[in-house]
């Protein structure tokens, strides 16, 4: 079955259009949508449908078959021309320069690719990003100097309490309150407590746990952790019973997840409230977990590309993202 191309109106986008007679021995088109009038011939105009039509493979949830069989276009040639693009990857500007409350976390992707991104909350933009193997505190310090260098001053940054970003984050900006992430301390607490614990112990920290991300004023911080603190006064002695060990003769504290939260949470006090005297602080990183939650799924779906096409659909997706901000 022979595919019918589209013909989109270079004006508006749309596909809607009809033919409405010839302009110099050209077929001309009226666009449905905007009223425009258009000639199918011109250079330029090809070019730009071929690019929308690369916008839409990068942000949409759709495969080069599917704009194959609305575009009329084959995969062979989508195919080429995509590559095309994937091998000039856009450079990074960052044109608003303000104090910003700053993101800053890491995803994992397939062949061992770190994508560390670092996206400022109160004007909805990412601001930097690097491809890498790991969280190193080395290259978060460098890229937290870059980003003073644009002219961009970090007002509070906002991270899941990596010791590398909080390292890096001491040293190059000194000045900036520091806020944990609630949902990732909630998140792996439970992760340690179990979802139904079998000491009363377990029960009552899980009880604790879940009510953090409730936590709105200066009196319900000021509970909240009058009865943490009650709790280990209580259980002081429970969590920290030992057993040896008839493998190795070596002690250990039996009941090591309680124990673990316990001290995750503590060393994690004095920068979970920062929020309620800086209400422009986001408390919670999820801006950036849902990020790359869709970003992820769009990679997913383009499986098969080469690890270098991998980083540079990694850099057009950020740029179409930060694109679409702008025009927000």
């Amino acid at each position: 079955m022979s595919k019918t191309r589209r013909v989109r109106c270079p004006y508006c986008g749309f596909l809607d259009v009809i033919k409405w007679g010839k302009q110099c021995g050209h077929q001309r088109y009226k666009c449905k949508n905007c009223d425009s009038f258009f000639t199918h011939r011109r250079e330029d105009i090809s070019k730009r449908n071929r690019f929308i039509w690369f916008k839409s493979w990068v942000r949409g949830k759709q495969t080069i078959e599917d704009i194959s069989e609305k575009s009329g276009y084959s995969v062979r040639q989508l195919k080429y021309w995509f590559h095309e693009y994937l091998d000039d990857a856009p450079t990074w500007t960052i044109q608003r320069r303000k104090s910003v409350n700053l993101l800053i976390d890491g995803t994992w992707f397939p062949n061992k690719v770190c994508l560390v991104v670092y996206r400022a909350d109160n004007v909805k933009a990412t601001l930097f990003y690097r491809i890498t193997d790991e969280e190193k505190w080395v290259e978060i310090e460098s890229d937290l100097q870059k980003i003073k260098q644009m002219g961009i001053r970090i007002a509070s940054v906002t991270s899941d309490g990596s010791e590398d970003i909080i390292k890096a984050v001491r040293i190059a900006c000194p000045h900036a309150v520091r806020q944990r992430c609630l949902a990732h301390i909630e998140r792996e607490c439970l992760v340690w407590l179990t979802q139904h614990p079998r000491t009363s112990a377990g029960i009552y920290l899980r009880r604790l746990v879940c009510q953090i991300s409730h936590i709105k004023t200066h009196n319900d911080r000021l509970y909240w952790i009058g009865e943490f603190h009650k709790w280990y006064e209580e259980y002081e002695e429970f969590i920290n019973q030992k057993a040896v060990s008839p493998v190795d003769n070596k002690k250990y504290y039996i009941h090591d997840s309680l124990r673990r939260t316990y001290i995750h949470i503590r060393n994690a006090i004095p920068d979970m409230f920062k929020f309620i005297d800086h209400p422009d602080i986001p408390k919670t990183s999820n801006a950036l977990e849902s990020f790359f939650g869709h970003l992820k799924d769009n990679l997913r779906i383009h499986r098969g590309l080469s690890f270098e096409h991998q980083q540079a659909f990694v850099k057009w997706y950020l740029h179409f993202n930060n694109e679409k901000k702008k025009k927000e």
